[in-house]
């Protein structure tokens, strides 16, 4: 892989361009409860203390996600442009949509990848995503995907409100466009296009391990979603819905989402989850 990597020291300069975002912050709320305070002038008189309020930094999740020893430099995603000597050489950061376009267009024949595609500063929108993804948030204006076509239903038993399994067909659209993906074709593509996530993740401020760590924890997001066979049923704060169970409540919105899904939908979607992270573990196809 020593032209790809020559490729990415040339890269790596342009990674001093970026700048450092602020890193997400773990907020807590503070409650205090003032309820009939005793008329009492002593107690009243006591000065206030004051409270000093610690925000634990961000944990961010490292790894390393091996290199493949005999790296082709996408040489699978380039069968239409191999007679191009510039083939192996990556665009800047600014300018590479059409180059991501193009590799991810050979892997799917689904008209909707063109409409996901569609978008602007796509690495940046795939780095943010993943960002969120890794924190159990699905970023849906920084990446939308396919929006259900039919609405949201459920019926009621008496008091008990239950989900209507009918609602699962609602992702069969975007679930089989995800499905459709080689995940060792996007594990490829992963390594061939690496100095443009790192330069990416290096704007939020990010270092590459935890661009790693963030990619994995996403995958494990999906991976550690549970699957419910049985009728799911749900409760009604206002216009908001949400699960009886606290089990599946106390979810991240990710994982909450892949339930709402359906169970055949989730297990897709884990498949391929899994498959991309055995791809980018063992990119030599050692086990």
């Amino acid at each position: 892989m020593t032209e790809g990597r020559n490729t990415t020291n040339k890269s790596k300069s342009i990674l001093t361009l970026g700048t450092l975002a602020s890193l997400i912050i773990v907020g807590g709320v503070l409650y205090q409860a003032q309820k009939d305070l005793p008329n009492d002038s002593e107690l009243l008189s006591i000065p206030e203390q004051a409270v000093e309020v610690f925000i634990a930094p961000p944990i961010v999740p490292e790894a390393t996600i091996p290199e493949a020893l005999n790296e082709s430099d996408g040489a699978n995603l380039e069968s239409s442009t191999q007679s191009d000597p510039l083939k192996s050489l990556l665009p800047e950061l600014d300018t590479s949509d059409d180059f991501v376009r193009e590799r991810i267009l050979l892997m799917s024949n689904k008209p909707e990848i063109n409409i996901w595609l569609s978008a602007d500063d796509l690495i940046r929108r795939t780095a943010s995503y993943l960002d969120g993804l890794s924190r159990g948030v699905i970023l849906g204006k920084i990446f939308p995907l396919s929006s259900p076509k039919s609405s949201f239903a459920t019926h009621n038993d008496g008091d008990v409100i239950w989900l209507n399994a009918g609602n699962y067909d609602r992702y069969n659209t975007t679930v089989a466009v995800i499905a459709s993906l080689d995940m060792k074709s996007m594990a490829q593509m992963f390594h061939f296009a690496r100095p443009l996530l790192e330069s990416a993740f290096l704007e939020m401020g990010y270092k590459p391990r935890q661009m790693d760590g963030i990619l994995l924890t996403a995958l494990d997001q999906v991976l550690n979603t549970p699957i419910i066979a049985e009728p799911i049923r749900l409760t009604r704060d206002s216009v908001a819905y949400k699960y009886a169970d606290m089990s599946l409540e106390s979810l991240t919105p990710l994982q909450k989402q892949l339930v709402r899904t359906g169970p055949e939908n989730t297990q897709r979607l884990q498949q391929q989850a899994l498959a991309l992270k055995n791809a980018l573990l063992d990119p030599n196809g050692t086990n």
